[in-house]
């Protein structure tokens, strides 16, 4: 059992909250990307969209960690088009997994999504020595 503990991985909201506090924030209009002069990719905007998504769940805040096209659209700013393009290309690579709903599709982020991002973000945006 304590092996299978160490290759688990399970991101809570403690650890959600620490590794993307510099770039999400949960605010009284929803979850929002929050990045201030950090130069961010569309991809990687979607990506802490869906981050922000989970934390607001997690915490209680919201009922889904999914959103659908025109969420994103109405908390990031993005075209729809844009969006669509790049939630099928982050499908493919499994790092967002579509989820059917009754209004049509919703994307959220997988485990890997938060791992690489995590890793991303943080060579990105490293601080200088």
């Amino acid at each position: 059992m304590d092996l299978a503990r160490t290759i688990s991985v399970n991101y809570s909201l403690n650890d959600l909250i620490q590794t993307f506090k510099e770039y999400v924030r949960v605010t009284p209009e929803g979850p929002r990307v929050w990045t201030q002069d950090k130069k961010l990719s569309d991809r990687d905007v979607i990506l802490l969209q869906l981050v922000a998504s989970r934390i607001s769940n997690l915490s209680g805040s919201s009922g889904t960690d999914s959103m659908g096209v025109s969420e994103i659209e109405g908390a990031t700013g993005l075209y729809p088009k844009t969006i669509s393009s790049r939630l099928s290309e982050l499908t493919k690579s499994a790092t967002v997994e579509r989820v059917d709903s009754d209004q049509g599709g919703k994307y959220r982020i997988t485990t890997v999504g938060v791992s690489r991002l995590g890793e991303q973000l943080a060579k990105k945006f490293r601080p200088a020595p």
